[in-house]
C-alpha cells in the first residue's frame, strides 16, 4: 500500500493550466525529493497534497483511503470529518517556518499536541522536549522564535511537525530562506530522518542533498513530470530540458 498517491492531478488559476495531470505515488521508508524550475508547479503540488489548495480534478489518496476522487473530471472532496482525520496522516514544513512569534519554542512544538490531539500536558511537554534534544536545540525551549536564527527556526518548525507523528512528511523548499551555513544544520537534521527511514517528499534546489538522500527524484517542468527515477537515473540522463534547468544552478 502506498502512503500517497496522487493520480492525474490537474490545476489552473484562471486561464493559467499550472498541472497539466501529475501522478505520483510515495511508499513507506521512501524520501521522494521534486525539483524543478520556478514557476513548474511543484510547490501547487504540495500545497494541492497537503489540502491547502484545491485541485480541479485527480485523485488523492493516504494510505489507500480517498482524500479526493474524480468524477467525470472534476475533484470531489472528502467529507470535512474524514479529510480532518486524514490531515493526521501527514506533516509539512514551510519555507518560512511559520512559528507563532508570541509563544515559546516548546509552546510551538507541543501547542497542538494539547489542543489538537488532546494529549495530556506533561506527555506533551515530554515528547516536546525530547525533539527539541533531537534538533540539538535542548536550551532553547523558553526562547521566542524571534531570538533564534533562521536554521534554529527551521529546526523548530521540523520538531513541531514531527511532534503530531506523521506517517508521511512534506518540506517545501526548507531551506529557500536560509544562507548556506543555516542551509547545512537544517539539511543535516532532514538527512537523519532519512537515515531513521521517515518517509518524506521534498520540494528543494539543493541539487547535491537531492542526490545524497533521496530513493527518487521528480523532475517537474511546465506543470507535468518531465523526468523520474533514482538520483543517479535524473541526474545523469541527456534529458534536455533538466541538463538545461542542472546548468543554471552551477
Amino acid at each position: 500500500m502506498y502512503y500517497l498517491e496522487m493520480k492525474n492531478v490537474k490545476k489552473k488559476f484562471g486561464d493559467m493550466e499550472v498541472l497539466k495531470g501529475i501522478s505520483l505515488s510515495v511508499s513507506e521508508g521512501e524520501v521522494v525529493s521534486i525539483i524543478g524550475p520556478s514557476g513548474s508547479g511543484k510547490s501547487t503540488l504540495l500545497r494541492i497534497a497537503t489540502f491547502l489548495e484545491t485541485m480541479d480534478s485527480g485523485e488523492l489518496l493516504y494510505m489507500g483511503e480517498a482524500a479526493v476522487t474524480d468524477e467525470n473530471g472534476t475533484a470531489k472532496y472528502a467529507a470535512s470529518s474524514q479529510l480532518r482525520e486524514l490531515r493526521g496522516d501527514f506533516g509539512l514544513v514551510f519555507q518560512n517556518f511559520n512559528l507563532f512569534p508570541t509563544m515559546t519554542v516548546l509552546h510551538n512544538v507541543t501547542d497542538a499536541l494539547i489542543h489538537v490531539k488532546k494529549m495530556p500536558k506533561e506527555q506533551a511537554l515530554e515528547r516536546g522536549r525530547q525533539l527539541l534534544n533531537q534538533m540539538g536545540l535542548a536550551d532553547k525551549e523558553n526562547a521566542r522564535p524571534g531570538q533564534l536564527s533562521g536554521g534554529q527556526q527551521q529546526r523548530v518548525a521540523i520538531a513541531r511537525a514531527l511532534a503530531m507523528a506523521p506517517k508521511i512528511l512534506f518540506f517545501d523548499e526548507p531551506t529557500s530562506a536560509l544562507d548556506p551555513e543555516l542551509t547545512a544544520e537544517v539539511l543535516k537534521v532532514i538527512k537523519a530522518l532519512a537515515e531513521q527511514r521517515m518517509t518524506m517528499v521534498i520540494v528543494t534546489h539543493e541539487m547535491e542533498f537531492a542526490r545524497n538522500i533521496s530513493d527518487r527524484v521528480i523532475f517537474m517542468d511546465k506543470g507535468v513530470v518531465a523526468a523520474e527515477g533514482t538520483p543517479e537515473e535524473v541526474f545523469d540522463s541527456d534529458h534536455h530540458r533538466l541538463q538545461e534547468f542542472l546548468g543554471k544552478l552551477k
